[in-house]
């Protein structure tokens, strides 16, 4: 997973309050961080997107895949 798809992954789960939980919401699976911290401190986007999966209580079939851009045509 990329960057980008992290955020996209996050706007098509959260929506707008997406920004406010990769800045806010602290993470236990990532040390005590915020999202944005833990990416800056070096971790992978996959990580940090299933720990705030994990914390938000996303359902699982929901955890993989989003983000992802549409196949090109």
């Amino acid at each position: 997973m990329r960057r980008s798809e992290f955020e996209r992954a996050v706007r098509d789960e959260f929506g707008t309050y997406g920004s406010s939980l990769i800045s806010d919401l602290v993470l236990t699976r990532a040390g005590g961080l915020t999202a944005d911290q833990a990416l800056n401190a070096g971790y992978s986007p996959r990580d940090v997107w299933l720990a705030l999966c994990e914390e938000m209580d996303v359902p699982g079939e929901r955890r993989y895949g989003v983000g992802r851009l549409e196949p090109k045509r």
